[in-house]
């Protein structure tokens, strides 16, 4: 939407549109970026890791090294019987996920177990495509 629509649905002007876009921008508050389907996406498949850990104490750190694993599209500490959700987004499907099951992840350190979940269908699934897949799409 232009800032013209934006300010006109608002009641406001359009450059107060703009300065309230690129102080949100500038706050790291918002991010304007390309999203893609990914079950629409050749090629791609998604899967959702619940992990547990062996020590609590270090929740903080272990999500914040298992968000920077490449294959990593979002990581989220959650309650009930995981301590972290991970979603991976894979270009090489069932191989992939392996390899990150059975190297990434155990690097990471402290994991006591891991359950994954190949998700085979979703509705209004939008993504922003982590850095190793933005290569497969070019």
């Amino acid at each position: 939407m232009s800032a013209g629509m934006i300010a006109e649905s608002l009641e406001i002007t359009p450059p107060t549109v703009r300065s309230r876009i690129e102080a949100l921008l500038g706050a790291g508050i918002l991010k304007v970026a390309g999203l893609i389907d990914a079950f629409k996406a050749k090629d791609l498949t998604v899967a959702i890791v619940g992990i547990r850990l062996e020590m609590h104490k270090e929740l903080d750190k272990k999500i914040e090294e298992i968000s920077n694993l490449n294959q990593v599209h979002w990581a989220a500490v959650v309650t009930g019987r995981y301590d972290i959700i991970v979603e991976v987004v894979l270009t090489e499907g069932m191989s992939e996920l392996y390899r990150f099951l059975t190297e990434a992840l155990p690097q990471v350190g402290g994991i006591y177990s891991s359950e994954s979940f190949m998700v085979m269908k979703a509705n209004r699934k939008w993504i922003l495509l982590p850095e190793h897949v933005e290569s497969f799409i070019k």
